[in-house]
């Protein structure tokens, strides 16, 4: 039996900064920042939320199904660590708004940026147990950070650049036409660390660092267990593309030299090459978008994809770390055919179409966010407030974020 991605779509927002700009503003070193690989990040407007992102990326892909495909969807997850709710799963939001069957399972995973593979493997493993024989999963990662929501939350560091706001939503079925699973092919590694964390729900802290270390260390003991597992693997001969996890792709790049040195004992010109042949294609989008922690691992490997060149059928390992710490190190396969259906949902083209812009645009936005912290109890959102990134999404049949009535989240179609 097969078993994967039968579609997946991102939505990252309707506006971007150039990260070069912000580096000069926040007066960063400029050899430092430029190790970070990074061209822009999406800014998330007050009319845009996890939850709003998250329709706006699995709607295109039910939009390609019959009634019938549509209904077969038997389970939805939400993969996310910035959930709006201590309680209510963001799930029965994204449930309502995309109008789907009221027989489906809908809840919600947080385990910071693993949770996006903790749902697809969940995913995966129901369609493979054949409790309910040509059902569906639809699993939507969505995460979303607001610079300025709390006092202090980057301090003008190396974080802020990085930081972003998106969903990719991913169609699993027995249809794996855009990425077919390799079935018992993951390598685990998991332990307590606190590198990185969420002491409230809408700021991060932690040791960066720390974090880089449990990277690395993750990066190569997943992969190890995935060896112990997979007879005959090899880091260098078995994957024509690897997709990692990006928080910024510095630290993909170093994870791979890393890997290489350790592995396959390989000089430097070698390691460049290959990062070049087989990594960079999965930066394209994250270079873009910047880290949108449960979702990034699959906006590298949607890149991957689109970027990819796939004259035959290759295989692609896929390295997933959420601080905390948990990571995955598993593969599969696409063809010409995954990159037709993928390039299908014009992903660049979303991209391209943002609004750029300045500091001060961006800068304008730090007092709305800290309007909408957790816990606000009643808010209506202007779009009008920020009138050029909203002339991108007004009539293009897109969810925005309009209000919150004693907590209860409100949309509208626009």
């Amino acid at each position: 039996m097969q078993v994967g991605i039968e579609a997946i779509n991102i939505y990252c927002g309707s506006a971007a900064i150039n990260v070069s700009d912000l580096a000069k503003a926040r007066n960063l070193d400029n050899d430092r920042f430029e190790n970070l690989l990074m061209k822009e990040k999406t800014v998330p407007m007050p009319f845009e939320d996890p939850i709003s992102n998250g329709v706006n990326a699995a709607k295109p892909i039910l939009d390609k199904l019959s009634e019938d495909e549509k209904n077969s969807i038997d389970l939805l997850i939400t993969c996310t660590e910035s959930g709006v709710d201590f309680g209510k799963s963001m799930s029965t939001y994204i449930h309502h708004y995309l109008d789907l069957s009221r027989n489906c399972r809908l809840f919600e995973l947080k385990n910071a940026c693993y949770s996006g593979t903790a749902g697809l493997q969940m995913a995966v493993n129901f369609i493979l147990s054949q409790t309910a024989p040509g059902r569906k999963a639809l699993v939507v990662a969505t995460d979303i950070m607001r610079v300025g929501t709390v006092e202090g939350s980057f301090d003008s560091s190396f974080a802020e650049p990085s930081t972003g706001s998106g969903a990719v939503a991913m169609l699993v079925s027995d249809y794996p036409v855009v990425f077919q699973i390799d079935q018992g092919a993951n390598g685990y590694y998991g332990y307590e660390v606190f590198d990185t964390c969420r002491p409230v729900p809408d700021a991060e802290a932690g040791d960066a660092d720390l974090s880089l270390l449990s990277y690395l260390d993750c990066s190569e003991n997943a992969f190890k267990q995935y060896q112990n597992r997979v007879e005959g693997a090899d880091y260098k001969e078995t994957f024509d593309y690897l997709a990692y996890h990006t928080p910024f792709g510095g630290m993909v790049k170093g994870a791979h030299r890393s890997m290489m040195r350790k592995l396959k004992r390989a000089k430097p010109a070698v390691i460049e090459t290959d990062f070049q042949e087989r990594v960079m294609p999965s930066l394209n989008y994250c270079q873009r978008v910047g880290n949108i922690m449960g979702a990034t691992c699959h906006l590298a490997l949607t890149s991957a994809i689109d970027n990819g060149s796939f004259d035959r059928a290759k295989r692609l390992g896929v390295f997933s770390y959420g601080s905390g710490c948990c990571s995955e190190f598993y593969s599969g396969v696409a063809t010409s055919e995954s990159q037709s259906v993928l390039r299908s949902f014009d992903i660049a083209g979303h991209l391209s179409n943002r609004y750029d812009m300045t500091i001060e645009e961006y800068e304008k936005t730090f007092d709305v966010n800290s309007e909408l912290k957790f816990g606000t109890r009643n808010y209506k959102v202007d779009p009008q407030q920020f009138s050029e990134p909203f002339s991108h999404v007004n009539g293009n049949g897109k969810l925005i974020f309009s209000e919150v009535k004693d907590y209860h989240r409100k949309y509208e179609w626009v």
